[in-house]
């Protein structure tokens, strides 16, 4: 749970922005300015330039969007708690549906918004998160019930006679988001295993893995879902085909 540190300044939230939108980052910004209690610390446009600039700066709240270059938002929000940083994840995004809820709050995320929620609403979010409370549209939760929220939505999507709900809306590993990249570029197995300098059956055996996790039954639906939510950027994957 991603409560302010005792030592910190109890009246003052410090926040970093992430989105590779200046405009938008700006707006983001101006919206906290407005608050006695809200410092905007810093923004990034990039995930692994905000993962070191959190490690540096370790802000009580970070706002970041899904769709940024070099690491995705899922994978700068599960390598902070992997690292165990004391700092709230409010996920603001674009791709918005049940499963990529799922996915965020699953990944270690204390909040779930699309970029259309109200100002005043998100002020009050990072108010919320601070606090140690996990908020999702008009939902509040503690860590219990988040837990509850989670598995009964997990089966919900696979259905109720999965054999093992635990296998699904696992947050991919490094490993598995960049054998997942590569198949959107619609490279196979054994290309991936030269690219990677790693064997075949490695990349079978996270391929089966990656399926299992998104809940898909083959590559071509593993890559439309990671494109259709962003984890993906499509114009990364033209880059790299072009080249």
């Amino acid at each position: 749970m991603a409560m302010q540190n005792p030592e910190d300044d109890l009246d003052r939230i410090t926040v970093l922005i992430v989105d590779d939108h200046p405009l938008f980052r700006e707006g983001l910004s101006k919206v906290f300015s407005l608050e006695d209690d809200i410092e905007v610390i810093g923004e990034k446009a990039d995930g692994e330039k905000a993962l070191q600039l959190v490690r540096q700066l370790k802000p009580n709240v970070l706002v970041i969007d899904i769709n940024i270059p070099s690491m995705n938002g899922l994978q700068v929000t599960r390598q902070l708690k992997a690292e165990r940083i004391n700092c709230a994840v409010i996920m603001l995004t674009a791709y918005h549906d049940q499963e990529q809820v799922l996915h965020a709050m699953r990944a270690g995320a204390s909040a779930y918004y699309s970029k259309d929620v109200e100002p005043a609403r998100l002020v009050e979010v990072v108010r919320q998160v601070v606090q140690g409370f996990y908020v999702i549209g008009d939902q509040l939760f503690d860590e219990p019930n988040l837990r509850a929220w989670l598995d009964a939505g997990v089966e919900a999507a696979t259905g109720p006679y999965i054999v093992d709900p635990g296998e699904h809306f696992v947050p991919l590993s490094p490993r598995e988001m960049e054998i997942l990249q590569f198949v959107t570029r619609g490279m196979s197995n054994k290309q991936i295993a030269l690219a990677l300098g790693i064997s075949h059956q490695t990349v079978k055996n996270h391929m089966t893995a990656i399926l299992k996790k998104l809940d898909v039954e083959d590559r071509t639906q593993a890559a439309v879902y990671a494109l259709r939510r962003g984890w993906v950027r499509m114009q990364d994957t033209l880059s790299e085909t072009d080249d």
